[in-house]
């Protein structure tokens, strides 16, 4: 690389210039970049959703459930289809394998839905793919002086909705919430006695009436014209006036009136709402549509007098925070290395020259992210905090080296170019090096290569370009402003020398106690707990109130009520969103839930303690006995993490199922380290069965008169003041007993006679939700952990399962078998991938270093700092006490490219050495003369990682505290044992040349004293 230096020298205006450019284009990459808080990530699921009001869990998994999963076994892909199924609702998952295209992957799901026939009174098939980019940027709320009325919802579609559409970036704007006014038409009994007329009547009357439907095209009149058949319904009046039968109108059997939907409810702080989220497109800034979306929500606030438009909730927020964090970390890291440099080389010029490494290199790194098309998002500011340490290391060795030949040598350009040259082979194998821990990311799985790339990514850009500041920029500037610097004399560290001296000629002593120390270390991984991050500042809490699917509806509402007074009066609550009840809208993004769940999405005040939240929410749960409170933390879509372990119970005889699922659940809700455990097969609803006798009358005709009967049924639609309004007749009978359901009357043949004639009615207690593993029936047992526990918990529940030996663990019927899963698998499979990367780098950081040394003996020796830097690793875990999570081991995969940085500078000097002495004498000299910039490059990259220690969780961040722990505590245990270990495994490794060469020069020196 010399060249690189010398073309420098004689281009110094290019280089001068370049210099200027690549500063700019970095400021001008900075503001241009759009901002995110996620990089784009696909999630490898495909969630179909089927909404059927009314309908019983049993005939919504036969009519529903089982049908799409048969139409989508042929799909590509997939690896795997679970489907849940419950009172109106029905959702099946499909998970497909990392690399499948996931766009057309929807569009083969889509195409093989298009022939399932479903039952009336269900929708369409919902089919969702979710990905990051589907994050809203912005939710925003509509609020009323007059409420919701038919008018307000026309005035956000027609209105409000477009405005915020038009808005250049904004890519959907989608509104849900509460559902505008409807037509209610409830039959009286006693007059349709009266009348003696049978309920099929009414719905003859009501169907068909408001159509627009073209009959045919004839010639007429010589001319060739469409002929087309309208009719339409305007008014209330209107519908009254239906006739059912001659001399018989609905208004005469019906009261038919206009009225506001109870079903669900959608609540922003309290007050009736309206909701919108904002996607912006993939080429525009979060935070910059962000801010055009709350200008734009003040100016509709002002222009239509009795709304309230207002963003209560926006990711841009979150990004604008962990982006400012993510810079002060930076730059607190540059200070404390600028410090570093200070303190050994007290010299303002030589630390001024070093540290013009760290703006240069992230200038042209935000250049770089630029034309890769990387978004600046909390991943690639985390990869620059991280790497911040590190673009001053190759410069620190260049102008120390500069430094040190200085006082030996008269200052000229030449002296520089050759300090300079001594250098570049180690500085360049050693960028290299770390940079290469990143190209095995193939080995990752999709989900994480997804949030790996873009922090991977832009490491290798900024140390790259610190390499290149340090053989153009660096040696241009010290020929500039070294020229007359007074610089303190460097001394050899004679201490330090002579331990060496003795660990040489101890090996075995050096050894045995690193081996000791490196087994001490990776018995205490094993033993140590694997969970996931913290999460004591989320910004986003999401509690839930889910009572028996038996409960009333009015009640659940009135308890939905009284819990969101209790949570509006907390400090902490910033802005709250309570829904209750399933919606289309929800199931677009795959979420479907029992329609007595509510679910309640709280966004924090800053620096609000949501641990402390969370426990002062759980702690009402004595207020609501009959229904399960939960408050946890708010994940984005992605967010990785989770703390829930499953055990899925699969076989043929349900009843064998439930029974192994009870004595699973019983074995381990004692084991320490779980909080709750729960199958889906605890709640039970009463189900009642008509059994029609097919000899007396038509299961068909029975079915449906007993649905209209029980039901409310949609009749089609309505203009009334230009808004399309439902129609629905509403259930004719509310029975409240047993003897109510024996009771009702149907037509058979031509008699009006009690159900319970013609077929049989009986009960049964059924599980509200039906769970399909493939197709067959499973029982899913829950189990929520301590997140530090995580790996601990999942191993004690497979050794109950299992047991350790055969014939230990729980006696499984033949029929029945258990998969354990959730947050515990998805973790192993990480760890994993993550393993078989750090296998993979070190190979390729070998071969570099072989390149480079030519050798296969000095890279060995130099790989050996590695299980050093799993010592301090491991060692600071356990003095922090931080759990082992993924972040961690991204934390691991750069120390192997970081700690071979320090032997690599040591054994590039000694191979350079040996040109002119032995190998001992070589090993000396060389860690004496090292040893300054080895520190300084490690203290440098330690102290400027020091502020990600004290860093807070965030959520979708893989930098944390533990990346810095591990960072921290793998290069300073590494960095002192490298200095003694690395050369005596060295000298190991020449043994016999070394010991030859020494007793030659023994000889020698007693011929030259005789």
């Amino acid at each position: 690389m010399t060249w690189f230096t010398k073309w420098s020298f004689k281009n110094k205006a290019a280089v001068t210039l370049t210099t200027v450019l690549v500063l700019v284009m970095g400021i001008v990459s900075y503001f241009r970049l759009p901002m995110e808080f996620l990089p784009s990530a696909d999630n490898p699921q495909i969630t179909v959703v089927v909404l059927g009001q009314g309908t019983d869990v049993e005939t919504m998994a036969d009519t529903v459930t089982t049908p799409i999963e048969k139409a989508v076994t042929s799909v590509k892909g997939k690896s795997e289809i679970l489907s849940t199924t419950g009172d109106g609702f029905s959702k099946v998952d499909l998970f497909f394998e990392a690399e499948t295209d996931m766009k057309q992957a929807k569009s083969d799901v889509q195409e093989a839905l298009e022939n399932v026939q479903l039952p009336e009174g269900t929708n369409k098939p919902i089919v969702s793919q979710l990905n990051t980019d589907m994050i809203p940027i912005a939710e925003f709320s509509m609020t009323f002086e007059d409420g919701i009325t038919k008018e307000n919802i026309k005035l956000a579609q027609e209105k409000i909705l477009p405005e915020l559409q038009d808005i250049d970036g904004v890519a959907n704007v989608a509104m849900y919430g509460r559902a505008g006014n409807e037509i209610s038409v409830e039959l009286d009994q006693e007059k349709l006695q009266q009348y003696g007329l049978p309920a099929q009547a009414v719905l003859g009357a009501l169907q068909g009436q408001n159509i627009a439907a073209a009959v045919g095209q004839k010639t007429i009149d010589g001319k060739s014209s469409n002929i087309k058949v309208v009719s339409t319904l305007e008014s209330i009046d209107d519908i009254k006036g239906l006739p059912v039968v001659p001399g018989v109108k609905l208004g005469d059997i019906a009261t038919v009136e206009n009225v506001e939907p109870t079903e669900n409810i959608t609540r922003i702080d309290g007050e009736e709402a309206l909701l919108a989220s904002v996607v912006k497109d993939s080429n525009s800034s979060a935070v910059t549509i962000a801010k055009k979306v709350k200008e734009k929500a003040n100016e509709l606030s002002e222009k239509y007098d009795h709304a309230n438009v207002s963003v209560f909730y926006s990711t841009a927020d979150m990004i604008v925070t962990s982006v400012n964090t993510m810079i002060k970390e930076v730059l607190l890291g540059a200070l404390f290395a600028t410090i570093v440099i200070m303190l050994f080389l007290r010299n303002l010029r030589s630390t001024f020259i070093t540290i013009v490494s760290i703006p240069l290199s992230l200038g042209f790194t935000l250049f770089l992210l630029s034309l890769s098309g990387i978004t600046l998002n909390i991943l690639t500011i985390g990869g620059v905090a991280v790497a911040v340490g590190r673009l001053v290391d190759d410069s620190i060795v260049v102008i120390e080296n500069i430094f040190r030949k200085m006082q030996s040598e008269k200052f000229s350009v030449q002296m520089v170019i050759d300090a300079t040259k001594e250098v570049s082979s180690a500085i360049t194998s050693s960028t290299l090096t770390t940079v290469a821990v990143f190209l095995p990311l193939g080995l990752v799985g999709a989900g994480l290569k997804d949030f790996l790339l873009p922090f991977a990514l832009t490491v290798t850009y900024s140390l790259l370009s610190s390499l290149v500041v340090a053989l153009t920029v660096v040696p241009l500037m010290s020929a500039g402003l070294l020229k007359k610097a007074k610089l303190p004399e460097h001394r050899t560290p004679k201490r330090y020398v002579s331990i060496l001296r003795w660990s040489l000629n101890h090996k075995w002593v050096v050894l045995l106690t690193s081996f000791l120390l490196f087994a001490g270390s990776i018995g205490a991984y094993f033993v140590m707990p694997k969970g996931t991050t913290d999460s004591s500042n989320a910004e986003l809490i999401m509690v839930s109130l889910d009572y028996p699917n038996e409960t009333p509806l009015d009640e659940v509402r009135d308890k939905t009520t009284e819990l969101e007074a209790f949570l509006l009066e907390q400090n902490e609550v910033k802005s709250m969103y309570t829904q209750l009840g399933n919606s289309a809208d929800a199931a677009q993004f795959g979420t479907v839930e029992s329609p007595t769940k509510a679910n309640f999405s709280i966004l924090m005040e800053k620096d609000a303690d949501a641990e402390a939240f969370i426990e002062r929410v759980n702690e009402q749960k004595s207020n609501y006995p009959n229904a399960e409170v939960s408050a946890r933390v708010g994940e984005l879509l992605l967010a990785s993490g989770g703390n829930s372990i499953t055990i899925d119970v699969v076989g043929d005889q349900i009843a064998d199922i439930e029974a192994t699922a009870s004595n699973i659940l019983n074995e381990i809700k004692e084991i320490d380290g779980v909080e709750k455990v729960e199958t889906n097969q605890e709640e039970k609803k009463p189900v009642y069965t008509f059994t029609v006798n097919p000899e007396v009358a038509n299961p068909g005709e029975v079915t449906q008169q007993l649905g209209m009967l029980l039901n409310r049924m949609p009749m089609g639609t309505i203009t009334l003041d230009g808004t399309n309004t439902p129609i629905y007749l509403e259930a004719m009978v509310n029975p409240k007993s047993t003897a109510d359901l024996e009771g009702m009357k149907i037509t058979a043949g031509q008699e009006l006679v009690s159900v319970t004639e013609v077929a049989e009615l009986t009960l049964e207690n059924q599980a509200t939700q039906i769970l399909h593993k493939g197709g067959e029936t499973y029982v899913r047992v829950m189990a929520t952990v301590d997140p530090t526990k995580l790996s601990v918990v999942s191993a004690e529940i497979t050794k109950k399962i299992n047991g350790v030996k055969p014939g230990e663990g729980m006696e499984l019927p033949d029929n029945v078998e258990v998969f354990v899963g959730g947050a515990s698998v998805q973790q192993a499979d990480d760890f994993t991938d993550l393993f078989l990367t750090m296998l993979a780098s070190i190979g390729i950081v070998y071969l570099i270093m072989v390149i480079t040394f030519k050798t296969l003996r000095a890279p060995l020796a130099i790989l050996f700092s590695l299980p050093l830097a799993a010592i301090g690793a491991i060692l600071g875990l356990l003095i922090s006490r931080i759990p082992v999570e993924i972040t961690a081991l991204l934390g691991a995969l750069m120390l192997i490219g970081i700690v071979v940085t320090n032997a690599i500078v040591l054994i590039d000097r000694v191979k350079q050495n040996e040109e002119k002495m032995i190998i001992r004498d070589a090993i000396l000299d060389a860690a004496g003369t090292r040893l300054r910039p080895i520190l300084m490059t490690a203290i440098a990259t330690i102290c400027a990682m020091l502020p990600l220690v004290f860093k807070q969780a965030e959520t979708g961040s893989l930098v944390s505290q533990s990346l810095a722990i591990v960072v921290i505590g793998g290069l300073t245990v590494s960095t002192l044992l490298t200095l003694i270990v690395v050369p005596v495994i060295y000298e190991l490794f020449f043994f016999k040349k070394s010991k030859k060469q020494r007793l030659a020069a023994s000889i020698t020196e007693e011929k030259v004293a005789g």
